[in-house]
């Protein structure tokens, strides 16, 4: 990764807030160079990695309390935003670190994420606070309701692929969470009233390889074109496993599928994100997105 710079194209015009966002691209600017000397690489990163979630909890608690003290209207949501990333997407990034010994790469995709993160939420969400832009969660869809999902996926995987999957953030939105590439598909459904409901698969190819290899018994070199129709039924297999307890009932049909590069489904995003839209690690073998619009 190269050096992580602050650029003024990042003030959201509040000082105590820019102030700490410019300290939290510093520490991840620090920790990128401590990655790179093998000798101090896991005491360093592991003591900087813990100061980098203190300062981001501390910053999420001052940014929290300038909101409710100017009426910030969307407060409640941008909380669970920081919760998420608090009590989901940092533990689950914490305990691959401790899994591959803060290993190099362990730690660029753990810096990588944090930068993609603090990237989009403080562009769009963080600037929201001042009214330069508006904030793309305009659907939220209730606790109940995601952990139900969140419950339904976990099954299904365990069912189709005898996998366990771990959820790492209740709100993706559209990070490029890997420098590896991924398969995207687009599920599109209709009820007898014309209700369109739109489903996003996005898995990581080596997850994809590394499921049907354990499927089929023997080592995937390569995505090719008998594995995208396979993970395209798969695919539809998986929501007939999520239907029966969340999202579709009887009166939706399956009307299309949509192969989508993942810049194509990141697009999706520009206006507002889906009200649902999980990310998991599956069995830290890779990642998998599903998001509901």
């Amino acid at each position: 990764m190269n050096v992580v710079q602050w650029n003024n194209h990042y003030n959201i015009g509040v000082e105590v807030i820019d102030k700490a966002h410019r300290h939290l691209f510093s520490i991840i600017d620090k920790l990128i160079s401590l990655n790179e000397d093998i000798s101090k690489r896991e005491h360093a990163c592991r003591e900087g990695i813990k100061f980098f979630k203190s300062y981001t909890l501390k910053h999420f608690a001052e940014e929290e309390a300038y909101m409710q003290s100017i009426g910030y209207s969307e407060y409640e949501m941008h909380k669970r935003l920081h919760d998420n990333l608090r009590d989901n997407t940092l533990p689950a990034l914490e305990h691959e670190l401790e899994e591959q010994n803060y290993s190099e790469d362990a730690v660029h995709h753990f810096l990588g994420i944090c930068v993609g993160w603090l990237n989009g939420h403080i562009l769009i969400e963080d600037f929201a606070i001042s009214g330069k832009v508006s904030t793309k969660w305009v659907h939220h869809a209730s606790d109940d309701a995601i952990v139900s999902l969140e419950k339904s996926i976990l099954q299904s995987f365990q069912q189709l692929y005898h996998a366990k999957a771990e959820l790492v953030s209740k709100h993706y939105k559209g990070e490029n969470f890997s420098c590896d590439k991924a398969l995207c598909y687009r599920l599109t459904y209709l009820s007898g009233d014309n209700k369109k409901k739109q489903i996003y698969f996005l898995y990581e190819e080596q997850l994809i390889l590394r499921l049907l290899g354990a499927m089929l018994g023997k080592q995937l070199p390569r995505i090719d074109q008998t594995i995208v129709y396979a993970i395209r039924e798969l695919s539809q297999k998986f929501m007939k496993c999520i239907s029966c307890h969340f999202l579709l009932d009887e009166n939706f049909q399956l009307q299309k599928i949509d192969m989508m590069t993942f810049d194509q489904l990141v697009r999706t995003f520009d206006k507002d994100y889906p009200p649902y839209s999980l990310l998991f690690n599956v069995e830290k073998k890779g990642y998998f997105a599903f998001c509901v619009r």
